[in-house]
């Protein structure tokens, strides 16, 4: 991915979250009679400008991407002359305020619907849920998974059962049980479908704390199952100098059976984490005839300062993918759901980094967001789809917060109002506003210090 293709992804997918925004703003505005005097996507210099009607609401394109306003006439704000003031927001019925500066949040996640409907519609090609091998001591390894587990269902009480489509689906379930401190229970098979047990990954017993970018590490649910079979094996390295050719099955190492092509480059790897080559004991299958290989990796520095085996050798089939895919009401569902429970996620995830039972490294800031914006760009339609729909309900969900800068903040206004039966005071609102702004300038410059580590590698 290009940085200009990357660049553009970013910026496409601001333009349509902030268009989306914006205009549930002016189109409730609008509605409730209020005249809208300029529709701005980004802030500062005007680069595009345009008004169809010299009354009406003039359109621009500012030079700073990072957000837009609908500014409204307003008697707080300037004169207005006697014939406009019915169509001035602050003379409009609470209930019409309300839902003008509700309506933003809302197209948003109205988005998130339309887009998770599409993705549903469209399909997406995400890994069957084939395990891996589970880390060493985690909590999947203490359940009993092993490599090569097929996860056809998951119950949190067992007896409502979800069907797990894929890795992907299976991840989310257990995110969700995290979040809501309860046991999964999961129904195993055989990769091919073979027989039937259940394990239960005790996830109540994680600590809060323990919420962070690596807690599928901990968890122990690591990547897709891919068979030991050998790809290519580069001539003239390691790999082929040990005898080893393409579609060899890796049977064991050091005496230790091997399942999963993971397990084939842990070993690898730490064959050579002293500094010196240690030959390695591979029985192979190759053409229905088991081989023993005395293969001796290379040693190379990983990350500048770690030494580790390595043998210029593909290690694994691809794992295995399936087609998730809905009809047309149950997309609809599906993506509806996946919204409220995007939506409750993020919620539970903000209020446990407040009470410092989530790890403030989870806030990203533009630097991720277009990170993730040119691979999912990447990755196709589908995904890009996703990832939208995901920025679409955080936008959402965080301009709901009760901060005097953000639309939830000017609702707590509304709030305050509607049970005292007066407004607040512009000396109060002054003093949240500084304080509002205060605190959305220290959330993002700790989003952008987060994002300065992943880059860096500091995370």
């Amino acid at each position: 991915m290009t940085p200009i293709t990357t660049l553009l992804a970013f910026l496409f997918t601001l333009g349509v979250l902030i268009v989306v925004h914006e205009y549930g703003h002016y189109r409730v505005a609008v509605a409730c009679g209020v005249k809208v005097l300029r529709f701005s996507v980004g802030f500062g210099r005007v680069l595009w400008r345009r008004q169809p009607r010299a009354d009406g609401t003039e359109f621009v394109v500012c030079a700073l991407p990072l957000g837009g306003y609908v500014r409204m006439l307003d008697e707080r704000e300037g004169p207005v002359a006697p014939e406009d003031r019915d169509r001035a927001f602050n003379r409009k019925p609470l209930w019409q305020r309300s839902a003008i500066v509700v309506a933003g949040p809302l197209a948003n996640l109205l988005l998130a619907v339309a887009l998770y409907s599409v993705q549903s519609w469209v399909g997406v090609e995400e890994p069957k849920a084939v395990l891996g091998p589970p880390a060493a001591a985690s909590l999947a390894e203490r359940a009993g998974l092993r490599a090569g587990d097929w996860v056809r269902s998951s119950s949190t009480d067992g007896n409502e059962w979800q069907d797990v489509r894929s890795l992907t689906d299976l991840r989310w379930q257990v995110m969700q049980g995290l979040m809501n401190a309860e046991n999964l229970e999961l129904r195993l098979s055989d990769s091919d479908g073979r027989g039937s047990r259940r394990a239960t990954l005790d996830l109540a017993s994680l600590a809060s704390n323990d919420i962070d970018a690596q807690l599928m590490q901990r968890i122990g649910l690591g990547g897709a199952h891919s068979e030991p079979v050998l790809g290519e094996v580069a001539p003239g390295k390691a790999g082929a100098a040990s005898g080893l050719r393409a579609g060899d099955r890796v049977l064991s190492i050091d005496g230790r059976a091997i399942a999963d092509a993971a397990q084939v480059v842990e070993a690898t790897r730490e064959s050579g984490k002293t500094g010196t080559a240690t030959p390695m004991q591979w029985r192979v299958e190759r053409a229905g005839q088991r081989l023993d290989l005395v293969v001796t990796p290379a040693v190379v520095l990983l990350d500048g300062d770690r030494r580790v085996g390595r043998l210029d050798v593909t290690p694994g089939k691809r794992a295995e993918m399936v087609s998730v895919r809905y009809g047309a009401l149950e997309g609809i569902v599906v993506a509806a759901r996946q919204t409220w429970q995007m939506s409750a996620l993020t919620v539970r995830m903000l209020g446990k980094m407040l009470i410092g039972e989530a790890s403030l490294k989870n806030l990203s800031g533009p630097v991720t967001i277009a990170d993730y914006a040119g691979q999912s760009a990447r990755l196709g339609l589908s995904y890009f789809l996703g990832f939208l729909a995901v920025v679409s309900v955080s936008l959402g969900v965080l301009n709901l917060l009760p901060l005097p800068v953000l639309d939830g903040g000017h609702l707590m206004y509304y709030l305050f109002e509607a049970v005292t039966g007066r407004p607040v005071s512009e000396l109060w609102l002054d003093r949240l506003q500084r304080g509002g702004v205060a605190i959305m300038l220290m959330m993002m410059s700790l989003a952008l210090y987060n994002d300065m580590a992943r880059l860096l590698g500091l995370q």
